[in-house]
């Protein structure tokens, strides 16, 4: 068994994971391996309970990423039970994992091993790892490490092996992926990421390939282009946390306003015959310290002006019982109550613009890839992320056209 908290590049490690108990004959059929989460407390309070609830019908608990994670390297039992002391009676049923089989220095990047069925119908592909660019409400840099690139020959392998295997749908995936060949997150100019998806178009033959968060200030004339082919599903979610320079320059953030207009703006007038039809995706947070009533208000006005369609957005969240993050430092910050409002607010008008979003896409054609098999219906998302379910002679792995 095993749950996985919110990140893809769990997914991605997952697969490695589960591949490697197989190929050593160690059956864990009964045992739980828990991704854990550390983006805000309360990420970590659900894969905690998960564990706890595990742990107390005696079940054996894996545990590994950024819960385990201290300074790029896997935490000490003394390091980890020091944080979470609530699960110290259960030592002995407990083992923490490193990210990756067979690596003990997560400063090193993955590379294509341990094959083995996928887990997902879509394949989750890590093509970088590690985050510098130190945004105070973030902790990853502990975690993860600095960044890090998969090389290119690696990356195409794995992605032919998966279309060989019948393979449909890929999503590129990574802490930062757009700083995909580049020294560091804080030197944009430096990024491959777009000759990384110009050599996947051309040397691999998989016709929906997914891009999971990518931050705005790696993206150059030549990623605008490639995004014009078709094999690019219209689905693009950005990396934005707010739409306020004053917030962006509190939060570190490596870009401001005006840049996420450009990328924003570009991205909806995309030359592409599904062009009405893009989504828009994107990481929001609220509340931040220094965040005024004004400040807030150019976030919402974001999310409408330029039609956000799928949203994860979240209160900020200092971290106060376990790891605190810089920002907790910060002036002005704003009760939790006040943080809880605004976010329910954003998701109000979120909702909104959804819903219209869906309304437009009613009776056309989409092609969409059956991922799910429930109580004999079939769930799905359409190629820009809208999930339907329905039944039907269809089987997981298929991909179908039909009418919205």
């Amino acid at each position: 068994m095993y749950k996985v908290f919110w990140c893809k590049v769990n997914k991605y490690y997952l697969n490695k994971w589960l591949a490697y108990f197989e190929q050593n004959n160690q059956d864990i059929s009964k045992d739980l391996i828990v991704a854990t989460c550390v983006v805000t407390d309360r990420a970590k309070n659900k894969w905690l309970r998960e564990v706890k609830l595990a742990l107390e019908k005696n079940q054996k608990v894996y545990i590994t990423w950024c819960g385990v994670f201290e300074k790029w390297e896997k935490m000490s039992d003394e390091q980890f039970y020091a944080i979470y002391p609530e699960l110290s009676e259960f030592k002995n049923m407990i083992e923490l994992l490193w990210e990756e089989p067979g690596r003990t220095d997560t400063r090193e990047v993955a590379t294509h091993e341990f094959k083995t069925t996928n887990l997902y119908t879509k394949k989750f592909v890590m093509i970088q790892n590690g985050c510098d660019t130190h945004c105070t409400f973030c902790l990853t840099i502990l975690k993860r490490g600095k960044n890090r690139s998969r090389t290119l020959e690696d990356i195409i392998m794995e992605i032919n092996e998966f279309v060989a295997g019948g393979g449909k749908e890929i999503v590129l995936t990574g802490i930062n992926l757009a700083a995909w060949g580049s020294e560091s997150t804080r030197k944009p100019e430096q990024s491959k990421f777009s000759d990384l998806l110009h050599a996947i178009i051309k040397y691999t033959s998989v016709p929906r390939i997914r891009i999971s968060s990518l931050g705005p200030e790696f993206l150059d004339e030549k990623f605008f282009e490639l995004m014009k082919n078709p094999r690019f599903l219209p689905h693009f979610h950005f990396s934005i946390q707010s739409f306020s320079d004053k917030v962006l320059k509190l939060m570190n953030r490596n870009y401001d306003a005006e840049l996420l207009d450009v990328v924003l703006t570009r991205i909806r007038n995309l030359e592409r015959d599904d062009k009405e039809f893009i989504s828009i995706g994107a990481d929001i947070i609220t509340g931040f310290p220094g965040e005024t009533a004004e400040e807030f208000e150019k976030t919402v006005e974001g999310v409408r002006k330029y039609g956000i369609t799928k949203l994860h957005a979240f209160p900020f969240s200092a971290h106060e019982k376990w790891e605190p993050v810089p920002a907790a430092k910060l002036p002005e910050q704003i009760p939790f109550s006040q943080r809880k409002q605004r976010n329910a607010k954003l998701l109000a008008i979120w909702d909104e613009v959804r819903n219209q979003f869906v309304a437009k896409n009613k009776w056309t054609k989409h092609t969409v890839l059956i991922e799910q098999i429930k109580w004999w219906k079939f769930h799905w998302w359409t190629e820009n992320y809208i999930q339907i379910e329905l039944g039907g002679e269809y089987k997981k792995g298929d991909v179908v056209e039909m009418m919205l």
